[in-house]
Formats: structure tokens, sequence, C-alpha cells
């Protein structure tokens, strides 16, 4: 059995700041309908990375789910997806605020349709407030939330992570949400509203790092890859011309790394003595490690040091990363078939469950791939379907009526 077996999801919302939540409730179980508008989720259509017409963020984010496409503007269209409605358990959108009151499928009107639903809305700033009718994505997030703020260092200014980090954590904070609100009714038999703002959710993702300012008053300096209050912390070149990070945290370690090297002058050396002191020399501490690095190769210190019980890491390209043994061991790269990309690579959510693993069983879907299938489940005759196809209010497989 699946941990959410039956458990029926509808996912109104787009690109990834709701898609990847609905995509870990499909993996865990759940049966989740992506509804799309006419001209499909706009992840359908991002970037430059396509395999036969499928977008890379499209394929990344949307496994484990049927598409069904409603035209919510439409009269007809509305009243299907009330109907989708009333056997929902969780409904989640991730449209700026407003836009669903204009659709028709706010809180209030759904939650009188079906009081049990939980549903889920994920924004950039919220749903009340100065900014709730701003957009946002990723990069406005991770400016505004401080992540910018903390990362780069004085040559490079402020710089934001690779990843779209933001659009990650919200979605994150939306399934626990889901998952408590669910919890909870199982107990009270009442739905609730779960509400998630992207910049509150970078903030969190702060921690701890607010302490510091809360403490002294004053922001976290740019530091690169080094620690604003451990040293030494930094990646360093080796002789292949890779790097590998290291972070010594306590002294004790600090000597045992010393000793590793072969160089038990430093714990005596009166720049080094103590952390305080090697942040205070941190430029010359890391001359003085660069020099070393550069006398073997990456994997030959990782093995090396990490033997020794030194927090080190290789830092990898994505090349590397996918061919690690621990990566490989950990099988976080699966295939998938897909009817039109073929077989597509994917990471899978990495959730271990003894006694229920999760599970891949659908492909991401074409648009509108499932529309007739889910309105034949609803009762719809073959008349009535064929009705609402000819007028706009849902359309078939590749949006095609």
């Amino acid at each position: 059995m699946e941990i959410l077996e039956k458990l029926k999801v509808l996912d109104l919302s787009q690109i990834m700041a709701g898609p990847l939540s609905s995509m870990i409730l499909g993996d865990l179980g759940a049966e989740v309908i992506k509804i799309e508008p006419p001209e499909g989720d706009a992840a359908r259509v991002m970037g430059e990375t396509f395999i036969q017409g499928q977008s890379d963020y499209l394929l990344s984010l949307n496994r484990n789910k049927r598409s069904m496409v409603i035209d919510l503007k439409k009269e007809p269209g509305k009243e299907i997806f009330y109907r989708l409605a009333r056997q929902a358990d969780v409904l989640l959108e991730n449209f700026r605020p407003g836009t669903v009151e204009k659709l028709g499928v706010d809180y209030p009107t759904i939650s009188r349709l079906n009081p049990g639903i939980i549903y889920c809305s994920v924004s950039g700033f919220g749903q009340q407030g100065p900014y709730r009718d701003r957009p946002a994505m990723d990069p406005i997030i991770q400016a505004m939330g401080g992540l910018m703020g903390i990362t780069g260092d004085p040559r490079t200014g402020p710089a934001k992570v690779g990843s779209p980090i933001s659009d990650f954590i919200a979605p994150l904070l939306a399934t626990i949400g889901i998952l408590g609100a669910l919890y909870l009714r199982q107990k009270t038999g009442e739905g609730q509203k779960v509400e998630i703002s992207m910049l509150d959710g970078i903030i969190f993702s702060l921690i701890p790092r607010p302490a510091y300012y809360f403490v002294k008053n004053k922001s976290l300096p740019l530091t690169g890859n080094r620690h604003f209050q451990i040293a030494p912390c930094n990646a360093y070149p080796t002789k292949d011309g890779q790097y590998v990070m290291v972070i010594v945290h306590t002294q004790k370690h600090w000597v045992n790394f010393c000793e590793a090297l072969g160089r038990m002058d430093l714990p005596g050396d009166c720049r080094f003595l103590t952390n305080a002191g090697r942040l205070q020399n941190s430029a010359e501490l890391d001359g003085v490690l660069a020099e070393l690095f550069q006398q073997r190769n990456q994997w030959e210190w990782v093995d090396y040091l990490a033997g020794k019980g030194v927090m080190i890491g290789p830092v990898y390209r994505m090349d590397q990363l996918f061919q690690d043994p621990q990566v490989v061991h950990d099988q976080m790269v699966v295939e998938i078939d897909h009817p039109l990309a073929g077989k597509i690579k994917s990471i899978r959510t990495p959730i271990g469950f003894s006694a229920s693993p999760l599970k891949i069983k659908r492909p991401p879907p074409m648009l509108g791939q499932h529309t007739e299938e889910i309105l034949f489940e609803l009762g719809y005759t073959d008349e009535e379907i064929e009705h609402y196809k000819n007028s706009g209010a849902v359309k078939g497989a590749n949006g095609m009526k």
C-alpha cells in the first residue's frame, strides 16, 4: 500500500513553486490531477532545453500526474472543476493573489462545495500585506529574502545561489503544511487553508544566520566560500585543477587536520592558536593551505584526509556529481519512459520508507492527455464530453478538441 493512496489532489499550480509539492505528493501515492489552461502550464514553453518539444522544466517536476485541460474562464469549465473539487482532498494553487477569486475557485467558494478540502496557496509574498500583488520569481525572492546579501564576496558583490532555492523551499513547506492539515482533518473532519509565502520561506531558510544579526545588530559580511565565524573553511584548488572544500570547526579538529597534513607547526603558530586568531589571519592561513593542496590531486586529498577524519569533499560539476559512487549507490537518478521524449532521466524524491517505498507510476503528462479519461470517471457521457470539447471548456491530448 502506498502512503497517500486514494488521496485526491487537484493541482492548479504552474512552473515550480507548486508543481514540486504535487509531484512529491504523487510520489507518495496520491492521485494528482494537473489542471491546465488551454495554453498549458507556462513551464511547457520555458527556457531553451527541450526533448521532442517537452521542456526540461516540465519533465523535471510533473511525474505521477495526469493532465486535464479546463478553461476556468468559461462557465461549463468552471462547473466541471467544481465537480472535481467536491471529490478532492487537496487543492494546490500558486496564482498571484486575487486570481483565484476572479476565476471563481477561491477558498471560500471551494470550501462551501467541500468543507473538508485542504486548500494550499503558494505565492511570492503571501496573501496579505503591501507586496501581495507583486509578481515574483526565484531571483527576486533570493534578493529580497536576504540570501543574496550573505552570498558572494567583496569582489563579486551579492550573488544568487545557482539553483532556484526559493522555488524549492516554498513547495517543501507547502507539502509539510498539507500533510499537517490532512492529519488534523482525520481528528476534526474539517478542512482548512494553508498559505505559503516564498519570501517567508527563504527567510526561514536563513536560520541560524539571522541570530548573528539579532545578537550583533550588524549584517553578515560577504565571505565567499569562507565561513564568517569558522576558519579554516574554504575551497582550495588541487594539483589537477579541481577543487576540494574543507571545514575545520573545532580546536580538536584543527589539531587533527594539521597532524594529517604533517604540519604540526601550525597549531603552535601564534596567528593560528585559536579560531578567533585563524579568522583574523584567514588570508595568511588560506595561503598556506592553498600551497599545500597543490601537492596532490583532488581525489588523492579526499581519500587521504577523509580517512583521517577530516571534513573534506570534492567540488563537483554535474558530470562528476552523477558518477560519484555514493550518488550512484543511492540511485538518485531514475529513468522514466515518456511517450514523446523517450527515456528521460529524473531526480527521485530522496525519502526512504522501509515498508512503503515511493513509486514512479506515470511519466510527466502531455497537455490534456487525460481529459477524456477523467471526465468519464466523473460520470460524463460521450455526448457531454464532445459538447464540452466543442465549446472550448475542455481540451484533449495535445490541446486538440
